[in-house]
């Protein structure tokens, strides 16, 4: 099934709060940050997250992105290239994710590596130009335009020399850890279709991001056991002309409505880790905020699920059934107190935003 849906404006209430640490900006390291924090000055105060690669789908940056949403000026640190070594992978920053940071208002940081160890025959351990960070977090200290317009302006304005930067810096990683990388050819392919104009790399990354799409659309997730393996692919298309190529975990149609579920599943645990479901809430911002929505160019109405299951789980709950039944559910499969208020929130986050979170179990 191919779905297409449209955004024209995000509304979306943060509960699950992250009580985010303090950093003043005097004396913040973005290699030595926590992956999201604020920091502060004299003037200003931001909250800023950073990804471990500019590659959507490794450790969580969804998570770490949303852990900063409640905060009302955004940053992100996103690599614009990571090369773990000719033998290793080499990913490149693609235009969705910029497209998707300038719909949630989040102003991004393209940084590029400057130091590295060297693991087998692999670098790791990448440690970003923290000086650089710095001077572009005092840019955006003094900037007054949207994030959309100063996303769009670091990459029309300062991507060629970021990728100059890419290439010296990771020449002299290559000479002083002995790994060889990648040929340079791949980056200056990059370099011209971002430079020649912004419709280039929308293109460039959309090839990929749909190919990404399809392999994911072919492959069962060990942390999602969907119980209709119906997935789906979903193109959302916003007001800022980015698409977002997804795959839907799940989908059902009944009454007009199709039900698009995103599944986090845990084995051994009670529930899914919080990075899974805080990953799977970003999601929810996104499902929750389509407007006009197609499947298989049929107009439906739409539901956003998160379908959150495990193994150790007795019977299930809705963020939409009454509070005796969730109380009875919490004591039927020992939920700590802890645990309780985590799942009352994360159901008063879907109540306030209008989808549904399910905790269902998966035995026979």
């Amino acid at each position: 099934m191919n779905i297409k849906g449209e955004i024209t404006g995000i509304k979306y209430k943060i509960i699950l709060k992250t009580e985010l640490q303090k950093i003043e900006l005097d004396n913040f390291n973005i290699n030595d940050a926590p992956s999201a924090c604020i920091i502060t000055d004299d003037v200003h105060s931001f909250a800023i997250s950073k990804w471990v690669s500019p590659k959507r789908t490794r450790s969580y940056p969804y998570e770490r992105v949303y852990n900063t949403l409640h905060i009302s000026k955004k940053i992100t640190v996103i690599p614009i290239v990571k090369d773990e070594g000719a033998k290793g992978d080499r990913d490149f920053i693609q235009w969705d994710t910029v497209s998707l940071m300038s719909l949630l208002d989040v102003f991004v940081i393209f940084a590029y590596y400057v130091d590295a160890e060297r693991i087998g025959e692999k670098i790791s351990q990448q440690q970003f130009d923290n000086q650089y960070v710095l001077e572009k977090i005092k840019e955006i200290g003094e900037y007054h335009s949207s994030a959309l317009h100063w996303n769009l302006n670091e990459l029309n304005s300062n991507f060629y020399d970021l990728i100059d930067k890419v290439k010296t810096a990771y020449t002299d990683i290559e000479k002083q850890t002995g790994v060889k990388l990648h040929n340079f050819s791949g980056l200056e392919k990059f370099k011209t279709k971002i430079g020649k104009d912004i419709s280039s790399f929308m293109t460039f990354s959309r090839v990929k991001s749909e190919g990404a799409q399809l392999r994911e659309f072919v492959t069962i997730q060990s942390k999602e056991n969907l119980f209709t393996l119906s997935k789906a692919k979903i193109t959302i298309i916003n007001y800022l002309g980015g698409q977002y190529f997804f795959t839907v975990d799940e989908t059902k149609i009944s009454n007009n409505v199709v039900q698009l579920i995103e599944g986090k599943h845990s084995k051994n645990s009670i529930l899914p880790s919080k990075g899974d479901i805080k990953d799977g809430l970003l999601k929810m911002i996104l499902y929750a905020n389509l407007s006009t929505v197609t499947a298989n160019n049929i107009e439906l109405r739409s539901k956003a699920i998160l379908s959150l299951s495990s193994n150790t789980l007795v019977n299930g709950i809705t963020s939409a059934d009454s509070e005796s039944e969730k109380n009875d559910f919490f004591c039927a499969n020992n939920f700590s107190e802890n645990q309780i208020k985590f799942i009352k929130e994360l159901f008063e986050e879907a109540n306030e935003n209008k989808f549904i979170v399910t905790l269902q179990s998966t035995q026979k």
